[in-house]
């Protein structure tokens, strides 16, 4: 079976970078927030992170020449980052109600399956007069798993991080947003 699957894995990569039969990888997806955005989940996350902006950036912005907008203001002053990890204090428990599942993403199979240990949220841009202008990411990191190999532009990945034979798959499409954002040969 391991050679068939190394085998399919050599066919699909001839021309392209290839990651060593497996070695294990950690996923990262990236979901973009703004006005636009229809899901419920994400129009509360858009909200409470603008209000909370609202509060926060006050601490940072100057009485004398006050910026309307984060890119202004973090050209001004550059402790003004520390607003992406204040703003996204307000989606703490969000996140916490997604029990470290994304439903955003399917797998192969139609599942829907993305399991995240960690997150971060960072501000794209906001401006303090115009709540439309909002603009947050949520990077969303999965565990540690094995990569066993690409078929049909699909990451074959297992949970199963232990030196073995035998796998449980899944498979992930490769897609907009989705990245992988730690590799160990």
């Amino acid at each position: 079976m391991g050679s068939l699957i190394r085998k399919r894995h050599a066919l699909t990569h001839r021309n392209t970078f290839s990651m060593n039969y497996k070695s294990k990888i950690q996923l990262a997806y990236r979901l973009v927030i703004d006005s636009n955005s229809t899901f419920v989940w994400d129009k509360y996350v858009f909200e409470d992170t603008f209000q909370e902006y609202l509060l926060q950036h006050q601490q940072f912005n100057s009485k004398e020449n006050p910026k309307e907008t984060f890119r202004e203001l973090l050209a001004e002053n550059e402790k003004a980052s520390k607003l992406h990890y204040l703003a996204g204090i307000a989606a703490a428990n969000y996140v916490q109600q997604l029990k470290g599942n994304l439903y955003r993403i399917t797998d192969a199979l139609g599942n829907n399956y993305f399991p995240f240990i960690n997150y971060r949220l960072d501000i794209i841009n906001t401006d303090i007069s115009d709540m439309g202008k909002h603009k947050i990411g949520i990077t969303f990191y999965s565990p540690i798993f094995t990569y066993l190999g690409t078929i049909n532009n699909h990451y074959l990945l297992s949970k199963n991080t232990d030196d073995t034979t035998e796998f449980e798959t899944f498979m992930l499409a490769m897609q907009t947003h989705l990245s992988v954002c730690f590799l160990k040969e």
